[in-house]
């Protein structure tokens, strides 16, 4: 059986020193808990367009491909062993251009909100705290949950 590697798109958005996080619900994973606009990238996809894609789906922007910049690539190790590969993309909001973020998915985000970066909810995703602090340390590739290395 060959491994999976299954990869995700994160946003950060800024807007002035804050970032736009949403509140998870009803999801069946990390409900109750802060997190970056994501999702996965689709078969067939590139993932410009698919972060593109989900900043529509899930915060109502209007963002293109040349909006977007590679800020950090994360390797997450889950507690349960599972890796996953987390692009994060970053861009500043431009309201006139790319709309006013919204909660378009109210059916699984209880909330969008700001905050800066540094100090971030204590009910963050770590998987989410762990891109923002890639994007912070401006790091082009950052790992978590694996064992240091030395």
């Amino acid at each position: 059986m060959s491994p999976t590697h299954p990869v995700d798109l994160h946003l950060v958005l800024t807007r002035g020193a804050r970032i736009l996080l949403a509140l998870r619900e009803n999801t069946g994973y990390a409900d109750g808990q802060w997190n970056l606009p994501s999702g996965k990238l689709e078969l067939g996809e590139d993932a410009l367009t698919g972060m593109a894609r989900e900043a529509r789906e899930e915060i109502g922007l209007r963002l293109t491909p040349a909006d977007l910049r590679l800020a950090a690539t994360v390797h997450i190790r889950n507690p349960d062993g599972h890796t996953r590969i987390g692009l994060v993309f970053a861009t500043a909001l431009d309201p006139s251009r790319h709309g006013t973020p919204i909660n378009a998915e109210p059916h699984k985000c209880a909330a969008i909100n700001w905050f800066p970066p540094a100090a971030l909810p204590p009910d963050t995703v770590p998987y989410s705290a762990a891109c923002v602090q890639a994007f912070l340390d401006e790091v082009p590739f950052a790992r978590t949950g694996f064992p240091r290395l030395f």
